[in-house]
């Protein structure tokens, strides 16, 4: 609790340098601890500095107790939270949330409920230990009806799963971290790192890179296919066979000059299927549901996105196909949105949301496959393997057509490690995924570090990603 606090009132100085006044918000448990040790040792920099307990004093643990003694020595103002009190803080003080951290994992009422509601109204930089009050800390999903809006959230000891998906990124604002000198345990899940691609060998040709066949695209909807195509192809992959199944698909004048169009019937070929990296499903419609028993029967490595996912929710037969493929030696990625994942696993997408690290490793579990739960914080499971959570990307995401891009993209650097021989199974089909979400929520990043606040377009965002080359590695 000593390192804690001095982490936090370290990072406290820092972030909010010119603060005049410090509010200190202390709740019932080692947090509200952190809250004191922090406010003692603001104090003694000559910090004007007060606490409320939304706290029994007598209830606290030990080391909060202890904590609680020597602030009071200090001559620290603390008296208990009343939710009539008003506070005189401007935007350059600095209020420290030590409410709840990873012990809110029910509905805040009472004095906690009110100190929430009054973080959430100050204008002062806002703190978070841990994260952020009315969040919890494994799913990210409000507890309530209110979750402090932080600035900035410190995190002791690990980061917090619930600071990293579903309502965490809106609330947890700059997030730090402080290990506190202590040894880690296993992880339940882990972040997404920047990918390392390989240099291409100078003797290397298109055959090296993999093909990548694309069925979708029906009628009304074959832009989807089309930018899906059009990913594959930027990400890499040697040769791109899309495959509209709008009768008159072919003829759209947006095709990339580079993408080979077959019929639906060459794209489903056994003998095609038994080589190739597929993505099923982008603009899809109800057509694609003829497509997919072929694909599931055959298809070496398979990504399923969008109608493919919906087909496949509403048919057992096809449910029981998709999850014998790796039994039979055949790899798969899922890209479900959180109303698709809701549908496979026959429940509401509230459900999934308040929850997304369990849903995902549930759909990888029951299918057999790579989940890539896209939404804020996409999580990527996989069966057997600790899940992780993309940490890159932002709203300029929520605009139609960027699902299909992953999906393309995704599809365009699976084609190339296979074709590499780096090795094949689980493990890459993951780190696969891993590498497509993050290069898409990188480009995004990039986008909104330029200054613009609009939706990134997804024919823009194909080419925000070829731009946003990850590092190579020889």
């Amino acid at each position: 609790m000593a390192r804690a606090g001095e982490a936090l009132a370290s990072l406290g100085r820092a972030l909010a340098p010119h603060a005049q006044r410090t509010l200190v918000l202390a709740g019932p448990g080692n947090n509200g601890g952190d809250g004191l040790v922090a406010a003692r040792l603001l104090h003694s920099a000559r910090h004007a500095v007060t606490v409320r307990l939304a706290a029994d004093p007598a209830r606290l643990p030990a080391d909060a107790k202890q904590a609680l003694r020597m602030a009071s020595s200090a001559g620290i103002d603390i008296q208990p939270f009343d939710a009539n009190e008003t506070f005189r803080l401007g935007p350059q003080d600095l209020a420290i949330d030590a409410l709840l951290g990873i012990g809110g994992k029910r509905q805040p009422e009472g004095a906690l409920a009110g100190a929430i509601r009054l973080l959430c109204s100050l204008p002062a930089f806002t703190l978070a230990v841990d994260l952020p009050s009315g969040l919890h800390p494994d799913t990210g999903a409000l507890l309530g009806d209110h979750a402090v809006l932080a600035d900035a959230t410190l995190a002791l000891l690990t980061l917090k799963p619930g600071c990293l998906t579903a309502q965490g990124r809106d609330h947890a604002g700059e997030l730090w971290w402080n290990d506190l000198g202590q040894a880690l345990g296993s992880p339940t899940a882990c972040l997404t790192g920047r990918p390392w691609i390989t240099a291409r060998p100078h003797a290397a040709h298109k055959g090296r890179f993999g093909d990548v066949w694309l069925i979708g695209g029906s009628e009304g909807m074959v832009g989807a296919l089309i930018l899906a195509s059009s990913a594959a192809l930027a990400a890499g992959a040697g040769r791109v066979l899309a495959c509209p199944l709008a009768p008159q698909g072919a003829m759209a004048p947006s095709w990339r000059p580079e993408a080979m169009l077959r019929k639906p019937s060459e794209g489903l070929l056994p003998s095609t299927l038994a080589q190739a990296t597929v993505v099923a499903g982008c603009g899809g419609g109800p057509s694609i549901a003829s497509a997919l028993p072929a694909l599931l029967e055959h298809a070496a490595r398979l990504v399923l996105d969008a109608d493919a996912l919906n087909c496949t929710a509403a048919d057992t037969g096809l449910q029981a196909a998709l999850q014998a493929r790796m039994g039979r030696g055949l790899a798969t990625v899922l890209t479900p949105h959180p109303l698709e994942a809701a549908r496979l696993l026959g429940q509401c997408s509230e459900r999934v949301q308040a929850d997304r690290l369990g849903a995902a490793q549930a759909l990888a579990d029951r299918f057999q496959a790579v989940v890539v739960l896209k939404g804020s914080g996409t999580v990527i499971a996989a069966p057997g393997l600790v899940p992780c959570i993309n940490a890159t990307g932002n709203a300029a995401l929520g605009t139609a057509g960027t699902g299909d891009v992953l999906a393309g993209w995704l599809g365009g650097l699976w084609a190339q490690a296979a074709g590499a021989a780096h090795g094949a199974g689980l493990q890459q089909q993951h780190d696969v995924a891993c590498a497509a979400s993050w290069w898409h929520g990188h480009a995004a990043d990039l986008h909104l570090a330029t200054g613009r606040s609009g939706p990134l377009r997804a024919a823009d965002l194909i080419e925000a990603m070829a731009r946003a080359t990850a590092p190579s590695r020889d």
